[in-house]
């Protein structure tokens, strides 16, 4: 099922399916999220939990056992409850069940918040811990939007602007995408923008572990702009489908990166995972702005 929340500003389509954004219009009707794409990347702007990328194998360890998870975890493929919807205001959730148990041995409880305030999209995450052990997890949104924004405009007219003296630290991948212990500098010009070419991504996403935490996707050709916010998110994704010529660029918060290249985590051990004591919730913000 599909909510809609809406004001003057802004149009927004949620499914219920893993609370994936479906679609961001401003009041003219303009598009600004991807509208998925069988021959490349059919999704729009899922959300991820409790893991975020690859695991070795397809598998992760805790407390002597082993479990397996798929690629950005279960949320994407669970329906999510109604647990408010206002005109402006949506709030999804979901709940650990039997079949999430077998992949992922916690109690818990999550919901979703998205709320239109002017022109921007704000999406909330609540996490509480209903178990009486520590809760181990990741947590991010993996949103993809049209870049070229403007008709008759090319990809490599957008860049990425990152603000003024902006340093950027890259996670070295390995060639099936998990993190190797190498680290490198991106070069930004003017020591700000990131210019979009497809060929930044043939070996996948840019994966950041140091970076401002605010961008702007933008071209000197034309007023449209989106920008996203995601202070407390300790990494960034940029991706497109590797080695193709698509129309978006995904911008993707995390709060943790995928497993290390070779090594089967533990969830206890992996150094960058969020830690949720009993009874505990964590809270994360961050948003969509469309500017023009």
């Amino acid at each position: 099922m599909n909510y809609k929340i809406s004001n003057s500003k802004l149009s927004v389509e949620i499914s219920s399916k893993g609370g994936e954004l479906r679609s961001i219009q401003d009041a003219e009707g303009k598009e600004y999220l991807w509208q998925g794409d069988a021959d490349s990347w059919t999704d729009r702007g899922p959300n991820l939990f409790p893991y975020i990328g690859r695991m070795t194998d397809g598998q992760y360890r805790y407390q002597g056992k082993t479990y397996h998870m798929d690629i950005h975890g279960f949320l994407p493929y669970m329906e999510m409850n109604l647990v408010e919807k206002k005109e402006d205001e949506l709030v999804l959730g979901i709940q650990n069940t039997p079949e999430t148990e077998l992949c992922y041995p916690f109690l818990f409880e999550l919901d979703i918040c998205w709320k239109l305030i002017e022109d921007t999209l704000q999406i909330t995450y609540y996490v509480r811990n209903k178990d009486i052990k520590t809760m181990y997890f990741g947590i991010g949104g993996h949103p993809g939007f049209c870049v070229p924004i403007a008709d008759g405009l090319a990809f490599e007219d957008y860049r990425i602007d990152f603000g003024e003296n902006a340093q950027l630290s890259q996670v070295v991948l390995s060639d099936d995408c998990f993190v190797t212990e190498n680290t490198v500098p991106v070069p930004l010009v003017d020591d700000r923008y990131l210019p979009l070419q497809h060929g930044l991504f043939d070996r996948d996403a840019i994966v950041l572990d140091k970076m401002p935490k605010s961008l702007v996707i933008e071209s000197k050709k034309d007023c449209r702009k989106i920008r996203v916010v995601y202070e407390d998110m300790k990494y960034l994704g940029i991706w497109h489908w590797p080695k193709m010529e698509v129309n978006y660029v995904c911008i993707e918060p995390w709060s943790s990166l995928p497993s290390r290249k070779g090594i089967t985590e533990d969830l206890e051990i992996q150094p960058n995972l969020l830690r949720l004591e009993s009874g505990c919730e964590y809270q994360n913000t961050w948003s969509i702005t469309i500017e023009k």
